[in-house]
């Protein structure tokens, strides 16, 4: 038997937007907002399960927290704590932005199976290795999601291009 000649990849689901996405949404935009209000980068997480129960919420702690890894979905996932693997199955990671290659990573540590995001137009983070990984990527493109973005870099640039590793 021989080895096959290309490597195994997997084929990324379809993306559709459910009518439960824009409602879960907005767990991870309140959380944005709280993260502006306290001079932090205003993005938002929030992890749903298959249930459709709030698992947990989270926000970008990198200046509240002087931190280099919390950013929205990895906060969200902290503030979850100890979780069986089980519970992320079928989960959705909710973000107000598309999630950088660290918040993917660890979507696909966790076995989360969607990522609903409210906007990807100011930065494209790991989409790419989420669906390469048959995680579902949806983005709902949403008028509030860049908007809280764009009032954030327009205020605070130099942090913006701290948070996304640009100089």
């Amino acid at each position: 038997m021989h080895p096959p000649t290309t490597p195994f990849e997997p084929t990324p689901p379809v993306s559709i937007a459910l009518k439960s996405d824009i409602e879960n949404l907005k767990h991870a935009i309140e959380q944005a907002k709280l993260g502006a209000s306290e001079g932090g980068v205003s993005i938002g997480g929030a992890v749903v399960d298959k249930d459709g129960n709030v698992l947990g919420v989270g926000r970008n702690k990198r200046v509240q927290e002087k931190s280099a890894i919390l950013h929205g979905e990895t906060d969200c996932l902290n503030n979850i704590g100890r979780l069986h693997a089980s519970k992320y199955v079928g989960a959705t990671m909710y973000t107000t932005l598309s999630p950088c290659t660290m918040c993917s990573g660890a979507v696909v540590l966790f076995g989360i199976s969607r990522v609903v995001m409210g906007e990807n137009s100011t930065f494209v983070g790991g989409e790419d290795f989420l669906k390469s990984r048959g995680v579902e990527v949806v983005n709902l493109d949403l008028d509030e999601c860049k908007q809280l973005k764009k009032n954030f870099i327009d205020k605070y640039p130099e942090i913006w291009n701290e948070d996304i590793g640009e100089e």
